[in-house]
């Protein structure tokens, strides 16, 4: 049997192994996916036991080792440096320990765009002629992701944070990367996000605000107007509505939660452990195998 382990501290509210076991299930692989509780002290002895222990294939790291565990690793892809933080990492085992390495990537941006073309909301460069912009709620390791996503399809993206100065951070590390790019950065109160939202067309959000057991949480401050016509899309996924999906339900936006992305960064890491093996699934029905195993896992969120 071939191991998969979660990297996090916490991991038990995790609906990872429930996607991920339900598709080793469907594509016939005699692998399990497990939660891998890991304070900080215990990091390096935890990515070693990956490189030391046979059975395992590779993992998944989340929150707070995303940036902690990348001097660990003996390569990192370009998206995932880009980026700053690794999600996925991907065991190439060699005749001993010494000679294994322990590639570092990111599928949260991969993921988050296949999810919206799975959702038909069209984020082509040429999309939004009007030049219409898309915002970005939050300027952490998610909204790193997700802007680098945009910024890589083209659009125009505002980053809006309560520390104005982080948003900034954010911005001109992806303007490295992205010289051509257009974005900027605003303060997240009710005077910044009116003036951000005015143009923009896909709102994103990629705070924890709303996320349980926070549910009466949103990060869109009374008072701050809606943009008419846009997609509100939130990353958090537990529960299934947020406060913030309500809101801009309310005020005539579609809104979109954050299980489709779960399942289309999850599907994105799959294809990365499994690479060279021949499946009975194409990485698109995985995907759906995954989003009907959260659907099932969440179904009382």
């Amino acid at each position: 049997m071939k191991r998969i382990g979660l990297i996090g501290f916490p991991v038990a509210h995790s609906a990872s192994p429930a996607m991920q076991n339900a598709a080793f299930a469907a594509a016939g692989l005699d692998w399990q996916y497990e939660l891998w509780h890991t304070p900080l002290e215990e990091l390096a002895e935890r990515v070693w036991r990956i490189r030391d222990d046979d059975s395992i294939a590779g993992a998944n790291v989340t929150v707070p080792h995303k940036v902690n565990v990348m001097p660990f690793l003996d390569e990192i892809s370009r998206h995932a440096e880009a980026i700053g933080a690794v999600n996925t990492i991907v065991k190439q085992a060699g005749a001993d320990p010494a000679q294994t390495r322990l590639i570092g990537d990111n599928t949260d941006w991969i993921g988050f765009l296949n999810d919206l073309r799975w959702h038909g909301v069209d984020i082509g460069a040429g999309a939004a002629p009007d030049g219409r912009k898309t915002l970005v709620l939050g300027a952490g390791g998610s909204a790193r992701g997700v802007v680098y996503a945009l910024a890589h399809s083209g659009l125009a993206v505002t980053v809006v944070n309560r520390d104005a100065a982080r948003a900034r951070r954010l911005v001109d590390d992806l303007r490295a990367v992205f010289p051509d790019s257009r974005l900027s950065a605003q303060t997240l109160d009710v005077d910044g996000l009116s003036e951000a939202a005015q143009d923009a067309r896909l709102i994103v959000n990629c705070t924890s605000a709303g996320m349980a057991p926070n549910q009466d949480a949103t990060p869109w401050p009374d008072g701050a107007p809606f943009p008419r016509d846009a997609v509100l899309y939130d990353l958090v996924y537990k529960p299934r509505v947020t406060r913030l999906m309500r809101q801009a339900e309310s005020a005539g936006l579609r809104v979109i939660g954050g299980i489709g992305m779960l399942a289309e960064q999850g599907a994105a890491a799959f294809a990365l452990w499994t690479a060279g093996l021949t499946l009975p699934l194409s990485i698109a029905e995985v995907a759906n195998v995954m989003r009907r195993a959260l659907g099932d896992a969440c179904a009382t969120a």
